[in-house]
């Protein structure tokens, strides 16, 4: 049985060197899918229900992040990579002050988020259903982010994969790019060939300074408050678990 879908509403994949008429680099991701999941009845039906309000598809539509949390002037951080949303949930209360929004593919990892959402009435989490660089550049204007969070990405072990990752020159400027001044893009990885890579690339963007970890000063939460999924299986295998804090210049 096919575990993939086409996504009607979804954009074809960005020639971000020619966009952004640069040489770095961007992860290949190829054809971009939509992992098929199985959700109970009670998950779709709440779906259904909730996703039109909290939930936006990928497309070519600037976010109006303002009328979208029906309240003006507040932080926002873009969440990439969300997952089941276990931190995202667990950080929400503490930040109230603070627009999260979750990106995701994987719909039974936002039907999971959407019900802790829903049971804990965290009316400051929206979602969007995409990939996380396409969401970046099709969806956010240049500096209107306060901050950017990656949180376990896909290492890609193999190094004929490396290049899918999402860690990368380009994605770093891109980042950058949508950040306000002052801005925070904190990165967590427990795969030490991982931790490598992005040591090789934390001063490629002239836009960034490397604050490196921790960093007392930070203007936004940095503490993930629990063991996310991933990290504890990390924890499990003893991984050691490598963060990363950058502020936009």
């Amino acid at each position: 049985m096919d575990n993939t879908e086409t996504h009607a509403g979804r954009p074809p994949q960005t020639d971000f060197n020619t966009v952004f008429d640069n040489d770095l680099d961007y992860p290949r991701l190829g054809n971009v899918t939509f992992r098929r999941g199985t959700l109970t009845d009670n998950q779709e039906a709440m779906f259904n229900e909730n996703w039109p309000t909290i939930g936006k598809d990928l497309a070519d539509e600037i976010i109006d992040v303002d009328t979208w949390f029906n309240r003006q002037g507040h932080r926002t951080i873009v969440e990439i990579g969300s997952g089941t949303g276990t931190s995202t949930a667990a950080m929400a209360p503490l930040e109230a002050d603070t627009n999260i929004i979750a990106v995701e593919l994987y719909k039974p990892g936002l039907a999971k988020l959407m019900g802790q959402v829903v049971r804990g009435g965290l009316d400051n989490i929206r979602m969007v259903r995409g990939d996380g660089v396409e969401v970046m550049v099709r969806m956010f204007e240049p500096e209107s982010l306060d901050g950017i969070r990656v949180f376990f990405p896909d290492p890609w072990p193999k190094a004929r994969h490396n290049k899918r990752r999402i860690i990368q020159s380009g994605t770093l400027n891109l980042f950058a790019s949508r950040l306000k001044k002052g801005g925070v893009l904190h990165v967590a990885t427990d795969h030490a060939d991982y931790a490598e890579w992005i040591d090789e690339l934390v001063d490629v963007e002239p836009t960034l300074d490397y604050k490196g970890w921790p960093w007392d000063e930070c203007p936004q939460l940095t503490n993930r408050q629990v063991i996310t999924k991933f990290e504890g299986k990390g924890l499990d295998k003893d991984h050691v678990i490598t963060e990363y804090l950058w502020e936009k210049k």
